[in-house]
């Protein structure tokens, strides 16, 4: 996958749940991911920035986020992880012009997560919660490293909303999380 283009957009989204209940914990979780991962770490909870910045957003982030086709949007790749060992990979969009109209400056987070600031403002609503396997090759290449031979891994994503503003969220559940948790997923 090339580097402009986005995880999780080609795939099929959709809201209904898996047949694994214990998958389904995990992907319908309303909660904060960063908090749950955190209570599952052996090390410590780390965020790694893999890639932050301004780039034109793909067509199915601009459809999830209702705004103009090929906008302009700020795009926060990181991974997610126990230590230094990659758990989920995450990419977090929104668009320029509702960022700045509202005021909301994202290249501030650094190695904070996205879900400590999105769960700790209450004027943040969370949208509907889909689903999908995504297949690795669509991931980036950091990221299709970590999959551990594996075709298919599970995502999920959100619009988190505040006025004018969305930001969408799509986590991708990497194998070496089902892994350390002990789920034979």
């Amino acid at each position: 996958m090339s580097s402009n283009q986005p995880c999780p957009n080609s795939a099929l989204w959709r809201t209904t749940p898996t047949s694994s209940a214990i998958l389904n914990t995990w992907l319908f979780d309303q909660g904060s991911l960063t908090q749950r991962l955190t209570q599952q770490c052996q090390g410590v909870f780390n965020v790694q920035v893999l890639k932050e910045g301004w780039q034109p957003l793909s067509d199915a982030e601009c459809q999830a986020l209702a705004i103009a086709q090929h906008s302009l949007g700020w795009v926060r790749e990181v991974f997610l992880c126990d230590g230094q060992q990659p758990w989920v990979f995450a990419r977090s969009v929104a668009g320029q012009a509702q960022l700045q109209a509202v005021g909301f400056d994202l290249s501030q987070l650094g190695r904070r997560s996205l879900g400590e600031l999105l769960f700790s403002q209450q004027a943040f609503q969370r949208g509907a919660l889909e689903i999908s396997q995504i297949p690795c090759q669509q991931l980036p290449e950091i990221a299709q490293q970590q999959a551990l031979n594996h075709s298919f891994l599970w995502a999920r994503r959100s619009c988190f909303t505040k006025n004018a503003l969305g930001v969408l969220v799509a986590e991708v559940f990497l194998p070496k999380l089902w892994q350390d948790s002990g789920l034979n997923l």
